[in-house]
């Protein structure tokens, strides 16, 4: 199954400005995702999905770049536009999207989650964390009664996704328009690894985390 991995990037980012050049550990945040994804051996290219020529001095060796509408930039995109452009223009059978806001995500959970898809058990993958604690959604508990109070230890608990990566089949996505499917697997990672830039808190974060490990190079 020809497995293509690529990583939509933008350099107006409005929340961290200029994230996705910012430095982490030595790098530039979006390297660190790509050089994961080129340690994955199920993936056979990956690919930067971006606006501007600028970003190709910074790429790792063996990643390409493909240039995409400046129109994609806007705040307004959805994710669905931006995945329509790119498998437009690159067939493959199996799609990995990752996100350069995690910067933590290991090679090895990848690569189970692609070998989960290639055994025809699963038909997608995504990456989640596990939450137990007391969870609520539209005014009311989630996962526990108000009037049976359970230990934290012993409490239902709740998946969130992460950013980190979406693994879905061509005909999937051309068909339904989905990065799940209704067989998925759902890769659970711990918070350090499912941590997702979004705010200067969570960079802060990441620097604290890249100072203490050896990160991909």
């Amino acid at each position: 199954m020809k497995t293509i991995a690529f990583v939509p990037i933008r350099l107006n980012s409005q929340r961290v400005a200029g994230k996705n050049l910012r430095m982490l550990g030595g790098s530039p945040l979006m390297c660190h995702i790509l050089r994961t994804l080129m340690q994955v051996p199920e993936i056979d290219e990956v690919y930067v999905f971006c606006s501007d020529e600028r970003v190709r001095d910074l790429l790792p060796e063996g990643v390409r770049f493909l240039r995409r509408s400046e129109a994609l930039d806007r705040d307004e995109t959805l994710g669905r536009e931006i995945y329509d452009s790119f498998t437009a223009q690159v067939e493959a059978d199996l799609y990995v999207l990752a996100h350069a806001t995690s910067p933590f995500i290991r090679a090895e959970t990848l690569s189970e989650a692609l070998q989960k898809i290639r055994s025809g058990e699963h038909d997608s993958a995504f990456s989640a964390e596990r939450i137990q604690t007391f969870a609520w959604y539209g005014g009311r508990p989630l996962n526990y009664s108000l009037d049976n109070i359970p230990r934290t230890q012993t409490i239902e608990p709740v998946y969130i996704e992460t950013s980190a990566f979406f693994i879905f089949p061509r005909e999937l996505w051309c068909s339904r328009h989905r990065r799940i499917g209704d067989r998925p697997w759902m890769a659970v990672v711990d918070r350090i690894e499912g941590l997702d830039i979004d705010y200067p808190e969570d960079f802060a974060m990441a620097e604290i985390i890249a100072a203490s490990r050896k990160l991909p190079q």
